[in-house]
């Protein structure tokens, strides 16, 4: 009695097991029709605003895999787990980073492995076959293409959500002119779950499926650049890096297993960073400590401008030194948020350090949100010294 052929879909799965990715799943190379109707309904809707290169004709390539590779047939999507160690336990100092950039790139992780699984691939269907592969970049709808391969659904968050390690996934895409039978999507949805939409501080989940892009705290933190809204900051807590809230939240996550790739482990305190010490750090340094870390995106102005909204809402008075010095740094976008920042933790203290920076301040900008901040802080002394009176 003869074993059974094992099926070369079978074999592109263990292949890409043995590699470290932990779901995969199959689809064929059609194009993601109701995900491009959806992507330009947000753009006709301004939710996308920021992203100047996220275009109709954008996403038109970006849901047709065909115009990615010649003769494309097949696309195999895999997800990798990033869930590992917990935070550290973080002061009055330390703010907080989204959990996927606490250990290496991604980007550089994966595609390294990808290049590898391309190698087997051509081995295993035993033809001269052509791929191209994502890695959260480029023109390719990752999210389509896990959904309808089967490795996971759609979450209100937008995120992609899979049965076995929730949204903790870093999600990949080879295109090859290989042919594979199709794998059908899951039959899941989040039901009436609102959740992440309710605990979302910023409203920026606006509705399922729809996230105003200006108002989420992953944008506001890593892709804009420059002053962000004074009505937005308070809401951002002490989020420096990205946020998590609308997964910490989600239950589907809080049964969902941890990732096994070194690679993602997290470095040491950057889950929790020290506020204090990015404020004093220079470029040399910031190269230094963030090389080959997701986290080098924000680069050091943005990662400064976070840490003064950190420090301004945690409100310690021990940061008043730190916050000084960023009120004489170059960049003023920094020094704005620095001037914020001293006006939420108040006091004599704050107050006579912005008065000092208003008599050299230049910047129009700058000024203005220090003559805010003075005033707010005024405000709240009457107020106190009013009390006492009475």
């Amino acid at each position: 009695m003869s074993l059974s052929k094992v099926s070369l879909e079978d074999q592109v799965r263990e292949c890409a097991f043995s590699l470290g990715f932990d779901l995969v799943g199959i689809t064929d190379s059609g194009p993601f029709e109701g995900d491009e109707k959806a992507a330009i309904k947000r753009i006709n809707d301004g939710h996308m605003e920021g992203y100047p290169w996220y275009t109709k004709e954008r996403v038109r390539k970006m849901n047709r895999p065909q115009l990615l590779l010649d003769n494309a047939r097949s696309v195999i999507s895999l997800a990798t787990s990033y869930l590992t160690t917990e935070p550290d336990t973080g002061t009055f100092k330390n703010g907080r980073v989204a959990r996927y950039a606490w250990g290496d790139d991604y980007h550089k992780v994966l595609k390294s492995k990808l290049k590898d699984f391309c190698v087997k691939l051509k081995e295993i269907s035993g033809r001269d076959i052509n791929t191209r592969v994502f890695v959260d970049d480029g023109p390719m709808n990752d999210r389509a293409a896990a959904r309808r391969s089967g490795v996971g659904w759609f979450g209100k968050n937008t995120n992609i959500l899979t049965p076995t390690h929730g949204s903790w996934v870093f999600l990949s895409q080879v295109i090859t002119d290989l042919y594979l039978k199709p794998d059908s999507p899951l039959k899941k949805t989040c039901g009436n779950c609102v959740k992440c939409i309710d605990d979302c501080p910023t409203g920026a989940i606006v509705a399922p499926y729809v996230i105003d892009n200006e108002k989420c705290i992953s944008y506001l933190t890593i892709e804009l650049r420059g002053v962000i809204p004074r009505k937005l900051r308070t809401l951002m807590g002490d989020w420096i890096f990205g946020c998590d809230i609308c997964q910490d939240v989600c239950p589907v996550n809080k049964k969902a297993s941890q990732g096994n790739l070194d690679a993602f482990h997290q470095r040491p305190g950057f889950s929790t960073p020290d506020l204090v010490e990015i404020l004093n750090m220079d470029q040399a340094e910031f190269s230094t400590k963030y090389k080959d870390s997701p986290i080098k995106r924000a680069k050091l102005v943005g990662l400064k401008r976070n840490a003064c909204i950190a420090l301004g809402n945690n409100g310690d008075p021990n940061a008043i030194t730190a916050l000084s010095t960023a009120l004489k740094t170059t960049e003023n976008v920094v020094r704005i948020h620095a001037a914020w920042a001293l006006g939420m933790i108040g006091g004599k203290n704050s107050l006579e350090v912005l008065e000092e920076a208003l008599l050299s301040e230049e910047d129009q900008d700058t000024i203005d949100e220090i003559q805010m901040s003075i005033g707010e802080i005024g405000i709240r002394i009457s107020g106190k010294e009013s009390k006492n009176v009475g």
